[in-house]
């Protein structure tokens, strides 16, 4: 096996390590190893998924009206509503070309992504009533949501999978009647959980699991009638509860003021992993050896993953799915995919590479579109052996050819592709929300940027003109065009203004809740304020060591328990997602488990 090696990325030229693990599966996959840093490629990845940034459209087939990924006055192909994408009126093969060695991969490659028609929105299985929606399967009912997987009265949120009657939650699943959840698992009727599992009927709770009745606490286990960290009886609590007024808008606001520090003085795990078996990373359940991997459930045997779901051997992949195997250097890997390298949006796709939107397909290379297909390059149909002649020749033309970008830098065989390929601005897609940039660092790192569309609404409602209490809210809102609290002053792509639908008053009824007083775009990011990012930095358990302080005054978690290490700080060092300049109170697994399991 390779030995370990570190390498200068061709995009930041920071240095980058590789290890022996990453060469044996590039070598399995018979690919030479990445030249951009994890970081940098994940962003690279990212300019191929838009998930929120919708306009309204027209299918260029049928003519129908349609929200879609892509401007109507912005992009070089022709756009089709989600019906004629997958219809039969138009033939994928049409737009196919046979190789050309006398230039360059990747610029034959551009030709063909902006000649193809592309689906306005992605929606995989059935998607009923999801006409506001994007990147679903299997929904029912969802409305500015994205990132969906199998859920019923969706609203307002992001990375959700199997949950029903759920609005304003990032990360979440198997949950219903749930407000403001992030990271969440198997909760009901909840409002402001974050990293919780197994609770109901609660609200502002932080790491918390298997809690029912209990409010305004932390690190909780099996908990029942806590009420601000204090155990109640079940009378002292239902009098208690019911004097907070959850239904005011400005009580909220010193409820998330006291959440915000109630997280910040309790203790934190190191990351956010359970029933795992030599893993680094966060937000990692049931795995065996992940390793700088992020949102990854069931897996094994992958590294540098984010939204990884029952899959296996898998590198350098944002959100793939079920049964996945041997998978490389690629965004959405869909369902049942194996042996693909180099792609942006797969599903069901086997032994292929450098392909966007194929599915069902096999021995693919540099493909668009194509769908229960075999031994194609350039959306061109060849023989078996013909195929397997040609790849080797192709893979070498694009070494000996490179393609060099706006910046300068090179692409050979084994890049993925060029950001300025991508059919999106860097603003538009997730690698604003991951690694966000202002528009001149965009553009000065060789990134497209989308400057707003001119709003044609007006303001009818101001956000401080709202009633307080969701009580006297009538149905009149449902006409109003409210303002945004944050105007368009904030970095969150604010939208200022926004509405208020049917299906969203009745749920704010149903649980007692106030009205918004923000967008749904500075609502998201306010969410994302709760993510850690996606690095990890080496790190000293910080058990018995003073470090925080507020005004000369120790501020974080006091230990309520004797630990192994005893008087002295603990030795544990560890992977964390946590900054060291972090307020919070980091603990290995041993001083976490001694504190709150």
């Amino acid at each position: 096996m390779t030995e370990p090696q570190t390498k200068t990325c061709k995009n930041c030229h920071q240095s980058f390590a590789i290890t022996a693990e990453d060469f044996g599966f590039y070598e399995k996959m018979q690919v030479p190893p990445p030249t951009w840093c994890p970081q940098c490629g994940f962003a690279q990845k990212m300019l191929w998924r838009n998930e929120k940034t919708l306009y309204w459209g027209q299918c260029n087939l049928c003519g129908k009206k349609t929200m879609s990924m892509y401007p109507a006055n912005g992009a070089p192909f022709p756009v089709y509503c989600h019906g004629c994408f997958l219809s039969d009126a138009w033939d994928p093969m049409q737009y196919g070309s046979p190789y050309d060695f006398t230039r360059s991969f990747f610029e034959q490659f551009h030709v063909l992504v902006n000649a193809f028609p592309r689906v306005a929105i992605l929606q995989y299985g059935t998607s009923v009533n999801c006409e506001f929606a994007n990147y679903t399967r299997n929904t029912k009912n969802a409305y500015l949501a994205y990132g969906i997987s199998t859920g019923e009265n969706i609203y307002y949120s992001n990375i959700v999978d199997w949950c029903k009657d759920t609005v304003d939650s990032l990360m979440s699943k198997n949950s219903e009647l749930l407000y403001e959840g992030f990271n969440s698992d198997r909760c009901y009727k909840c409002q402001f959980v974050v990293n919780c599992r197994d609770c109901a009927d609660s609200g502002y709770l932080y790491d918390c699991v298997n809690c029912q009745n209990c409010f305004m606490s932390a690190n909780l286990r099996n908990g029942q009638y806590i009420f601000r960290g204090e155990q109640f009886t079940k009378e002292e609590y239902e009098k208690a509860i019911s004097g907070v007024d959850f239904g005011s808008a400005n009580v909220r606001v010193n409820l998330i003021h006291d959440l915000s520090s109630l997280m910040t003085n309790c203790v934190h795990k190191y990351a956010d992993v359970a029933k795992v078996a030599n893993c680094t990373g966060d937000y990692i359940l049931n795995c065996k050896n992940a390793k700088n991997s992020f949102s990854v459930y069931e897996a094994e045997d992958v590294s540098w993953a984010i939204r990884a779901l029952k899959t296996k051997d898998i590198n350098r992949v944002y959100s793939c799915g079920e049964g996945s195997e041997l998978v490389y250097d690629g965004i959405l890997g869909g369902k049942g995919s194996s042996r693909i390298a180099f792609f942006a949006s797969a599903d069901t796709l086997r032994e292929s590479q450098y392909t966007d939107w194929c599915s069902n397909s096999a021995n693919l290379f540099a493909c668009v579109g194509l769908r229960n297909k075999q031994y194609c390059i350039l959306n061109t149909q060849y023989t078996k052996e013909e195929y397997e002649a040609l790849i080797p020749r192709i893979k070498k033309h694009m070494d000996d050819m490179p393609y060099i970008d706006s910046k300068g830098r090179e692409y050979r065989y084994g890049e993925f592709f060029p950001p300025e390929l991508s059919p999106f601005a860097y603003n538009e897609t997730i690698a604003q929300e991951y690694f966000p940039l202002t528009k001149d660092e965009a553009t000065k790192q060789g990134f497209r940027w989308r400057d707003p569309d001119t709003k044609e609404y007006k303001v009818t409602k101001q956000p401080d003109s709202l009633p307080d209490h969701i009580k006297d809210i009538d149905d009149s809102i449902l006409q109003e065009v409210i303002g945004c609290s944050h105007a368009g002053t904030c970095s969150h792509q604010c939208t200022t203004a926004f509405k208020i639908i049917p299906e969203e008053l009745s749920f704010y009824r149903r649980m007692n809740l106030p009205l918004p007083r923000l967008c749904p775009n500075c609502r998201h990011y306010e969410r994302l304020k709760q993510r850690n990012p996606l690095k990890l930095w080496h790190r000293t358990c910080m058990c018995g060591v003073q470090t925080t302080h507020d005004k000369g005054q120790m501020t974080g978690h006091k230990n309520t328990t004797t630990h192994a290490h005893g008087e002295k700080p603990c030795p544990n060092e560890f992977e964390t997602s946590y900054a060291p300049e972090r307020k919070e109170t980091v603990y290995c697994e041993n001083c976490y488990n001694a504190e709150v399991v």
